[in-house]
């Protein structure tokens, strides 16, 4: 039960995606290179689009490729989008004035109600707080 770390930035040569493709809501084809992936790992990708936003993959199952050696195509579990839309907004602190340049990953397919509730889930995943309406920074929660 290993995580692998295959997100944009770390790019190692020995250790990527080749492809990263929706096979269903919640489930995903991945194919890459090295990192000894097993069934019940957990794979870290980065979003299509994003600058740092990742998804959390659950190998289900896994096939190690003959020809190129160390390639492996595997079966995921991961979060359930019909139609993924990356969002980028901004928020000020109510307190200091500081501002918060963030992205979020909402299913454009549940429509505009969707992504407010989205953007506070990755205001409080950064450390901010939602107080009756007033954001904080985590400067000004711990004041």
């Amino acid at each position: 039960m290993a995580e692998h770390d295959f997100r944009y930035s770390l790019l190692n040569p020995q250790h990527t995606l080749t492809e990263c493709r929706a096979l269903a809501p919640g489930r995903y084809q991945v194919t890459g290179n090295g990192g000894s992936i097993q069934a019940g790992d957990t794979l870290l990708v980065t979003l299509k689009g994003s600058r740092d936003l990742h998804m959390r993959l659950d190998v289900e199952k896994v096939r190690h490729l003959i020809n190129p050696p160390g390639q492996w195509l595997a079966v995921c579990k991961g979060p359930q989008f019909k139609e993924l839309a990356i969002h980028n907004w901004q928020v000020n602190c109510d307190s200091c004035g500081k501002q918060l340049d963030f992205e979020f990953a909402v299913d454009a397919s549940l429509g505009k109600a969707a992504q407010a509730p989205a953007a506070e889930a990755r205001i409080a995943e950064l450390g901010w707080r939602n107080d009756a309406g007033r954001h904080l920074c985590r400067t000004c929660q711990e004041a």
